[in-house]
C-alpha cells in the first residue's frame, strides 16, 4: 500500500533537502506537488485540502525556514501531520468490561467480513481469549458454512442455531449461549448487501439494540478507495460504529481510504488485512504507517513479527548450534519455515528502512516458490545427509534432485548457499562467540 504515494513524496522531499535555504515560494511549490500526490492516491479532496493548509501553516514559520535543515523540518511536519490524520495512537479493542463482549462486524457484501471475523478471532485467541463466532447472515447460503469451516480451522467456538430466518434472535441466543459456555468474546458476522438499503440498516440497528455490542467494526475493502470512505460515513451516521477494519490492503497501491477514513468518520482504523491467510491481519499503528508512507520502513512491526514466529527455546537452541558450528541443513530448513510464518518476504523487506530507495531493490520480486523448492530438496535427503552435508556426492545429488522434482543444479545451488551461511556464522562466532555475547544475535 502507498507504493506510488511513497515514490512521489520521496521525489518532492529530495528537492527540498537539496536546497540549503527555503522560502515560502519553495515550500508552496513542494506542497502543490504533495497535494497532487495525495489526490492521485485517492485521498478525499477535503481531507487533502485541510492537510495541505495545516502543513503550510506549520512549515512557513520562521523557526522552520531559518533552521539549519529546513528540508528535514518540513519532512518531520508532514510525518507528524500524517500520524494525526490517521488517528494518532493505535486504537485497541475495548472488551474488558463485558463477559462475553459482543463484537459486531458490519459492511457491504464482498468486503471480507466473514474471513475478517475468523482473523479477529484468531488474533484474540493468541491473546488467550476464549472466542465464539456466530453468523447472522441468513441470506447468503454459503455464509454459515463458510464461518463454520473457518471456526474449525482456527479452533474457536461456534454457535450453530437451529434453522431460522431471524438474525436478531440468532444473535441473542448466541450471546446467551456464549455466556453459559464461558466465552470472553462473541464475534457476530452480519449480513451485507451490494449497496446500502433501509432493510439492511434496520436489521443491523435491531441487532445492535438487542446485544448492546462492545464494538461495532465497519469492514471496508481498501481497494474501493473513496467508495469505502463514503460507505463508512453512512454506516457511522446510522449505527455509530466504534472503528474500522480495512481489508485487502495488500492489493491497494494507493492507500486513499487509509488516509481519509478517520478524518471523514472520526472513527479510528483498528486493524488492516494484509493477505488471505488467517494470520494476515495487523493492528493499525498510525505512526508506523506514516513511516512506511515516507519510506522510513517499519522496524517495530518487523520485530513483532519475528517475536511471534520465533519461540525463545528454539532461538536459544539455534544460538547454541551456531556457537558450536553445528548448524545443519535441517536447522536451515527450520529457519526458512520460521521466516515464511512471518509473511511474504517482499512485505518484510519493505519494512527495512531505506530498502525501497535502493534502485536495485525497487522492483525486486521474491519468488515464494523458491522457499518450497529448497524445503523439498532438504526433505528429500536422508537424515544422515541433512546432518552431514559432506557425504552428499554426485550420485546422492542426482537421487535428491529426482526425489524433490528439481534439478542437480538446484541441489548444488542450495548446498553452496548453505556452506556460505556456515562460513558467515563462523565469522560471527570468532573470538569465543563475542558477537553473540554482546547480544547481537538476532533471534535471542
Amino acid at each position: 500500500m502507498f507504493e506510488h504515494l511513497t515514490e512521489k513524496l520521496d521525489n518532492v522531499f529530495k528537492k527540498l533537502k537539496g536546497k540549503g535555504v527555503l522560502d515560502e515560494e519553495s515550500v508552496g511549490l513542494a506542497l502543490k506537488d504533495i497535494r497532487m500526490a495525495l489526490l492521485e492516491a485517492d485521498v478525499n479532496f477535503k481531507v487533502t485540502k485541510n492537510f495541505i493548509d495545516d502543513v503550510k501553516g506549520r512549515a512557513v514559520g520562521r523557526e522552520v525556514l531559518e533552521s539549519i535543515t529546513p528540508g528535514q523540518q518540513v519532512v518531520k511536519i508532514v510525518h507528524d501531520r500524517l500520524i494525526e490524520l490517521m488517528g494518532g495512537d493505535a486504537s485497541q479493542l475495548k472488551l474488558a468490561n463485558r463477559f462475553p463482549a459482543p463484537v459486531m462486524l458490519v459492511g457491504l457484501q464482498g468486503c471480507g467480513k466473514t474471513t475478517t471475523a475468523a482473523k479477529i478471532a484468531r488474533f484474540l485467541m493468541n491473546q488467550k481469549k476464549r472466542v465464539c463466532l456466530v453468523s447472522a447472515d441468513v441470506y447468503r447460503p454459503a455464509a454459515i458454512d463458510q464461518l463454520s469451516i473457518l471456526a474449525r480451522t482456527i479452533g474457536s467456538g461456534l454457535f450453530e442455531s437451529a434453522p431460522a430466518n431471524d438474525p436478531v434472535k440468532i444473535c441473542v441466543d448466541a450471546l446467551n449461549d456464549a455466556k453459559t459456555r464461558g466465552y470472553d468474546t462473541l464475534i457476530i458476522d452480519t449480513a451485507g448487501r451490494l449497496h446500502i438499503d433501509s432493510s439492511l440498516m434496520d436489521e443491523l440497528k435491531k441487532i445492535k439494540d438487542s446485544v448492546n455490542p462492545a464494538e461495532i467494526l465497519f469492514v471496508a475493502d481498501a481497494m474501493t478507495g473513496q467508495d469505502a470512505v463514503s460507505t463508512a460515513e453512512t454506516f457511522n451516521e446510522l449505527l455509530d460504529i466504534t472503528g474500522v477494519i480495512l481489508t485487502k490492503v495488500d492489493g491497494d497501491a494507493r492507500g486513499g481510504a487509509a488516509l481519509s477514513i478517520k478524518a471523514v468518520t472520526g472513527k479510528p482504523i483498528k486493524f488492516i488485512g494484509i493477505g488471505e491467510k488467517l494470520d494476515a491481519i495487523e493492528v493499525f499503528h498510525p505512526d508506523r504507517m506514516a513511516s512506511r508512507i515516507l519510506g522510513h520502513g517499519d522496524v517495530l512491526t518487523l520485530v513483532e513479527k519475528a517475536q511471534m514466529a520465533y519461540d525463545e527455546k528454539a532461538a536459544r537452541e539455534l544460538e547454541r548450534k551456531i556457537r558450536k558450528d553445528s548448524f545443519t541443513l535441517e536447522d536451515f530448513r527450520d529457519q526458512l519455515m520460521q521466516i515464511r510464518k512471518m509473511g511474504p518476504l517482499e512485505d518484510l523487506l519493505a519494512m527495512i528502512p531505506g530498502f525501497g530507495k535502493i534502485k536495485a531493490m525497487k522492483n525486486v520480486q521474491v519468488d515464494e516458490k523458491e522457499f518450497v523448492k529448497i524445503i523439498a530438496i532438504i526433505d528429500s535427503m536422508t537424515k544422515k545427509e541433512r546432518f552431514d552435508s559432506r557425504i552428499i556426492n554426485g550420485s546422492r545429488r542426482k537421487r535428491i534432485a529426482r526425489g524433490s522434482g528439481t534439478t542437480v543444479q538446484d541441489v548444488n545451488r542450495l548446498l553452496k548457499n548453505y556452506l556460505e551461511m556456515r562460513k558467515m556464522m563462523k565469522k560471527l562466532t570468532k573470538g569465543g562467540g563475542k558477537h553473540l555475547k554482546r547480544g547481537n544475535f538476532p533471534f535471542k
